[in-house]
């Protein structure tokens, strides 16, 4: 005779027969938020294990990132799975930094004597940062615009 899990089970009936994924798909904006917060957690843990188990000087939460970009890339999770929480984290984003600018704060008398290395350093750096973020914005508009106007010029024939 088989038993149902039911039978066996400790837990109330409506807990054994409630479908998680059907939860999660009809789920109210915290149950979205949570799932999708452990998603992006999950690969933040495959990230520290790469970074554990491989000899590379790499941190870990560029493995996270890595490894995330490629299951959207080769669609192991749609972005719609992530994209909620994403924008929220992106959102909050500077609020993050306050603790590491609290930081320097605290340390600033011992900065002082390199501040003129900082400042050599950081100048140039942010420099090449906005140029290299320019142009790369310009040749994927540019690209953009000749994708457009060559089907234009498909459409017009």
């Amino acid at each position: 005779m088989q038993q149902s899990l039911s039978d066996i089970a400790v837990a109330p009936p409506e807990v054994l027969d409630y479908n998680f994924d059907l939860a999660v798909r009809q789920g109210g904006f915290f149950t979205n938020y949570l799932f999708q917060f452990a998603r992006i957690l999950a690969f933040c843990f495959l990230g520290e294990v790469c970074h554990a188990v491989l000899p590379l000087p790499v941190p870990a939460s560029v493995y996270g990132l890595v490894l995330l970009l490629l299951a959207l890339n080769f669609r192991l999770i749609r972005l719609e799975d992530v994209k909620e929480v994403g924008v929220f984290l992106t959102g909050i984003f500077p609020l993050l930094f306050v603790p590491a600018a609290a930081g320097v704060m605290e340390l600033w008398a011992e900065m002082g004597e390199m501040l003129l290395p900082i400042i050599i350093a950081i100048i140039p750096v942010t420099v090449l940062v906005m140029v290299t973020a320019g142009k790369t914005t310009q040749a994927l508009t540019s690209r953009k615009k000749n994708k457009e106007t060559a089907a234009n010029d498909g459409i017009a024939e």
